[in-house]
C-alpha cells in the first residue's frame, strides 16, 4: 500500500505539470502531436521492454485472446484521454481539464462499488457527498455542459478500471497499449505527409527533439500509475489523484492567466475538506480491520 501510494504520488505529480510540456507546441494540431506521443512511447516502451529482456511475455500476450481484448481497450482509451487533453490545453480549457480530473475520483468510487465490489465506510461515503457537491457547484459555475471535463473523467475513469482488471506488468502492458493504437498513429502521420500538412517536421531542431522526447514523458508516469493500480484500491487511487488536477487549477490561474471564479475557489476548498475526511475515514478503517 505506502509503495502504491508513493508510485499514484509521483504520478499525478508529473500529471499535473504535464500542461507546460504540451504548451511547447501550441502551433502543432492535437491530433498530430497525439499521433507522435504514441510512436515516440511505443519506441521508448520497447526500448525498456528489450533492456528488460520481457519480449517473451510481449509474444504470449499476443497469443491470449483473453488479455488482448482488455488490452485493445484500454489503449483506445488512454490515447481518447490524450486527445482530449492536448487539444484542452492548447485551446486554453486547463481549468476545465482540472475540472475532469476532479470529476474523476468519484467516477472512481461508482466504478470500484459496481464493477470491484470495493465498500468505502460511512466516513469515506460522506468525503464523495462533499466532494461530489463541491463539483456540482464548480460546474454549475462553468455555465455550460463542460463536455471536455466529463470525456476525459470517464475515460481515465474507464482506464483505471481496465488495468485494475489486467494483471501484467506495467512495461510490457504500457507497450502493449501503446502497440494497439500504433498503426493509427502511424497511418495519421503517412497521411499528413502526403498531403502536404505536417507541422512536426517544420519545427525547429529543439522543438523538435522536445516532441520526440514526448514518449518518455508520456509513459513515466503511466508505469507509476500502473504500479499504483496493481497495489492500491481504485476509490483510494481516484482520491490521490487531486494532487494533478490542483496543480492544474494553480497553472491555469498564475501560469497561464486562465479566469477564476470565487465560486471556483470554494469548491476547490470543499474538494481538500473532502480529502481529508476521506483520508481520517481511510486511516480509522484500517485500524479497526487490525484490531479486529
Amino acid at each position: 500500500m505506502n509503495n502504491g501510494l508513493v508510485n499514484a504520488i509521483i504520478a499525478y505529480i508529473m500529471w499535473g505539470v504535464l500542461p507546460i510540456y504540451w504548451k511547447l507546441f501550441n502551433d502543432v494540431p492535437a491530433g498530430e502531436i497525439l499521433s507522435h506521443r504514441v510512436v515516440w512511447s511505443f519506441v521508448f516502451m520497447g526500448i525498456l521492454v528489450a533492456v528488460q529482456r520481457r519480449w517473451g511475455d510481449m509474444k504470449r500476450i499476443a497469443a491470449n485472446r483473453a488479455l488482448l481484448l482488455p488490452l485493445a481497450a484500454s489503449g483506445l482509451l488512454i490515447a481518447a484521454n490524450w486527445l482530449i487533453f492536448i487539444w484542452a490545453v492548447n485551446s486554453g480549457h486547463v481549468v476545465e481539464t482540472s475540472l475532469g480530473y476532479y470529476l474523476n475520483p468519484l467516477l472512481n468510487v461508482v466504478l470500484a462499488v459496481f464493477f470491484l465490489r470495493e465498500k468505502p465506510n460511512r466516513g469515506q461515503w460522506l468525503a464523495i457527498a462533499i466532494a461530489g457537491a463541491a463539483v456540482l457547484i464548480i460546474a454549475i459555475d462553468y455555465g455550460r455542459f463542460p463536455w471536455v471535463a466529463i470525456t476525459l473523467a470517464a475515460s481515465f475513469g474507464l482506464y483505471g478500471l481496465a488495468k485494475k482488471k489486467i494483471v501484467q506488468d506495467a512495461s510490457v502492458g504500457l507497450l502493449s497499449e501503446t502497440a494497439v493504437v500504433l498503426p493509427i498513429a502511424l497511418g495519421y502521420c503517412i497521411y499528413l505527409a502526403a498531403a502536404g500538412e505536417t507541422t512536426a517536421w517544420t519545427l525547429p531542431a529543439s522543438t523538435f527533439v522536445e516532441l520526440l522526447l514526448s514518449g518518455v514523458v508520456t509513459a513515466l508516469p503511466l508505469l507509476f500509475f500502473a504500479r499504483a493500480a496493481a497495489r492500491m484500491s481504485l476509490s483510494t487511487l481516484g482520491f490521490v489523484q487531486y494532487i494533478g488536477p490542483t496543480i492544474m487549477l494553480f497553472l491555469s490561474v498564475f501560469l497561464f492567466k486562465e479566469s477564476v471564479s470565487r465560486v471556483l475557489l470554494v469548491g476547490f476548498a470543499l474538494i481538500w475538506t473532502a480529502l481529508v475526511v476521506y483520508a481520517v475515514a481511510s486511516i480509522r478503517g484500517a485500524r479497526l480491520a487490525k484490531a479486529s
